[in-house]
């Protein structure tokens, strides 16, 4: 069995209530790593060749990550709650972001992003796709260290006792999500993408493989205690919500965009 590090998730103490953390240090590290990688990629592409307007995309993209991954954990696992208590969708600090939430935030700003520059969507879907595995990776090691979304009791020798998850041992299911929908997922898409492609087809690649591999990963993690297994005995929401990405991937990569190609810069 490995020994949790005990990371203290609090960078810095700057009052009582004002504190920076891990977790918000790694959403930052996530949108630094998509701006440089987006730059990378978009350098030669006409219209991009300064920074403006990917550090305005980064912006788009930022705020739909935010505010979707917020309103959709209280839609998708905490309705009930909202609905006792409205303020709650503002108390961002007690934790609390839906991946599929930040997606459909993501989706919505990506478009207002594209009607202000007259780009079509899913070429700037394509530009974004590649760079989202490393943030999802940061991300995740943010949970890590908050010692949250922890996996299922195990007797394999790499289990962890998580603080606040009992005397058992667990799988380390946020490593899991690193090394498959963080670095495996992203050395995908990078070598995908570095070839010209159909419109959508790299944003389909990216739909289809996070929503595979996130149901995979599901068999490891504990599920939501406010729903638990719903059907089954293994069926869980995240893998419910991972299916219309699946179905939209599929679509992409078969059917859409069969004329227009996208190279990126190598």
């Amino acid at each position: 069995m490995l020994q949790y590090p005990n990371i203290n998730p609090v960078i810095l103490h700057i009052t009582d209530t004002l504190q920076i953390r891990w977790y918000g240090v790694m959403y930052l590290i996530g949108f630094m790593a998509a701006w440089v990688l987006i730059r990378y990629r978009t350098k030669t592409l006409p219209g991009w060749e300064t920074t403006q307007r990917v550090s305005d995309l980064i912006f788009y993209t930022a705020l739909g990550v935010i505010l979707g991954g917020r309103i959709g954990y209280m839609l998708f696992y905490a309705l009930p709650d909202w609905f006792a208590s409205p303020s709650e969708i503002f108390k961002i600090w007690q934790g609390g972001m839906s991946f599929h939430g930040g997606l459909i935030g993501v989706f919505i700003s990506t478009w207002f992003f594209c009607r202000h520059y007259q780009e079509p969507f899913w070429k700037v879907a394509d530009i974004i796709a590649p760079s989202i595995p490393l943030g999802l990776a940061a991300g995740r090691f943010g949970n890590f260290i908050n010692g949250e979304l922890w996996g299922r009791v195990t007797d394999v020798p790499w289990a962890m006792v998580f603080p606040h998850a009992g005397p058992f041992g667990r799988h380390p299911s946020q490593l899991y999500a690193i090394l498959l929908e963080g670095l495996l997922l992203f050395m995908i898409l990078w070598a995908y993408s570095a070839k010209a492609r159909r419109t959508g087809q790299v944003a389909g690649l990216f739909l289809l493989g996070y929503g595979c591999i996130r149901i995979f990963e599901e068999f490891f993690r504990q599920p939501d205690p406010q729903y638990g297994y719903l059907a089954f005995g293994w069926l869980t929401m995240g893998q419910i919500l991972c299916l219309p990405m699946i179905i939209l991937g599929l679509y992409l990569m078969s059917c859409f965009g069969k004329q227009s190609k996208l190279c990126f810069a190598k």
